[in-house]
């Protein structure tokens, strides 16, 4: 029963952010309430609503600069390959854990095989410099997920890597 329940909290949380600020493929679907083919198609979804996704753990890694011009020039770089991931339509959802833990973020990448996600991993410069590793792990998901970058762009006024969106 638990793990059922989890699974209808990510699932709710998804909705409830499609809701909010529904993306034109999505509109008639979200109105009505009702199944829509052209949404699921367009966003990958199976029977269920759901797709394949890979999920990035990005911990912390063996080489952490001290020098701030040089940390604060990688996370810029970072960002900015977060960016170009998601407008290739290759990362579904990125941020960061509010902490200061270990665990420093996720990636949840939009790929069919952990072998291409590697790929795309090794694109970051954070991953380049040792300063992040990244844990990979297959899961399963809302294919709304797939939305929130284009909603993520009518929502922000900035972007966070300093590039216009």
């Amino acid at each position: 029963m638990r793990k059922k329940s989890g699974w209808l909290l990510i699932f709710g949380l998804s909705l409830t952010v499609l809701v909010a600020a529904p993306d034109a493929p999505l509109e008639d679907c979200l109105k009505s309430g009702t199944y829509d083919g052209r949404a699921a198609e367009k966003y990958g979804a199976d029977e269920y609503g759901m797709k394949k996704y890979v999920m990035a753990f990005l911990k912390r890694g063996p080489n952490r600069t001290t020098d701030k011009k040089k940390a604060e020039e990688l996370q810029v770089a970072h960002l900015k390959n977060i960016g170009r991931m998601a407008a290739e339509g290759k990362l579904a959802l990125a941020g960061p854990f509010l902490d200061d833990g270990e665990l420093r973020g996720i990636y949840v990448f939009n790929v069919a095989t952990v072998a291409e996600a590697e790929t795309l991993t090794r694109s970051d410069p954070a991953i380049q410099a040792g300063s992040l590793v990244m844990e990979l792990k297959e899961w399963y998901g809302s294919a709304a997920l797939m939305a929130v970058n284009d909603i993520h762009k009518k929502l922000s006024r900035e972007s966070i890597s300093g590039e216009k969106e």
